[in-house]
């Protein structure tokens, strides 16, 4: 397999070849971050399950929505998620792709307008229709739980492709984005779409889970941070599934993270690479963790990805893999 090194950039390389403001920065610049609260779920949303969630035990979780801290980073993180929804949030002008955003939060809590909302303010003026994931936490009292966010996600992709007349995209334009443990359940999506984790419930359910291509930022890549035994975990060591038909696979991480070493993300573009998987890697010097699309000071490189992973999904939609 050839590498093409301009599929690893610097950070200051990138900076260097980009303009001072950005589109995406621009858009992330009138982000109303302003401390007031934020709705969830939105009016336009989809429930996953028509009735009780797979799993759910006599005792439900209890709800608790509540947002943290201050401006210009007060924001809402989900607890208790009984009744997982995807929120649609539509671009002005649609160009036929759209996103599975899957927010971060360590499997702890949701951190659905970091990780969620934000994107689609982002990349709703790019042209692409978002679709924002609040999946359940395994930790709170479902049966199989290192199955219950799986059992989300692939949820949420097959109804959301089965969407595509009614939202206007097209379905082999339908990729997902994952931020730190949602990096994970990303990754997870990529490589585990058709694990048998629930029983089909429709239509919808005959259809793909796959994701055209799968965005990874400052993920988390091994499922030991599902807190399950080692056999279970080792579902989720992602980097160790990857195979040829594996969708491609974008990734954004800072160097300086504290939280994911950068370890993490190396064994996904490692893997893929082995396997003769598209993928592009960013590291940036600074940035730490759980920027998303908008918490990077514009000086910093780190900032500019989702540029980055705009340009490259456009690439990535336009060059079919060979078989």
């Amino acid at each position: 397999m050839q590498i093409d090194r301009r599929m690893m950039l610097g950070g200051a390389l990138g900076a260097a070849m980009m303009p001072a403001l950005s589109p995406a920065q621009a858009a992330a610049q009138q982000l109303g971050m302003d401390g007031a609260v934020t709705a969830w779920p939105p009016a336009d949303h989809i429930r996953l399950w028509p009735g009780r969630a797979p799993g759910a035990s006599r005792v439900l979780p209890r709800p608790d929505f509540t947002m943290n801290g201050a401006p210009p980073r007060r924001e809402l993180h989900l607890r208790g998620v009984v009744d997982p929804v995807v929120g649609i949030y539509r671009a002005p002008r649609p160009d036929g792709r759209a996103l599975l955003a899957i927010p971060g939060g360590g499997y702890r809590f949701v951190s659905v307008e970091n990780e969620g909302i934000n994107v689609a303010r982002t990349f709703n003026p790019l042209g692409v229709t978002v679709y924002v994931l609040g999946y359940r936490l395994p930790g709170e009292g479902w049966a199989d739980p290192q199955d219950v966010p799986l059992q989300d996600a692939q949820r949420a992709m097959r109804l959301v492709r089965a969407r595509a007349p009614i939202d206007g995209f097209d379905p082999a334009k339908l990729g997902i984005v994952g931020f730190s443990a949602g990096g994970l359940l990303a990754a997870s999506l990529a490589v585990a779409h058709e694990d048998p984790v629930y029983t089909k419930v429709d239509a919808a359910d005959e259809g793909s889970a796959r994701p055209a291509f799968a965005g990874l930022v400052y993920p988390v890549i091994a499922g030991d941070v599902m807190r399950v035994g080692k056999e279970a975990a080792g579902r989720f060591d992602t980097a160790r599934r990857v195979r040829r038909d594996s969708p491609p696979v974008f990734i954004a991480h800072a160097i300086d993270d504290p939280v994911v070493p950068l370890a993490q993300p190396l064994s996904m573009m490692q893997a893929c690479q082995a396997a003769d998987v598209p993928v592009e890697a960013h590291f940036f010097g600074e940035g730490g963790h759980g920027f998303g699309p908008a918490y990077l000071p514009a000086e910093l490189p780190g900032s500019r990805w989702p540029d980055l992973f705009d340009r490259w999904m456009k690439r990535t939609l336009a060059a079919p893999r060979a078989a």
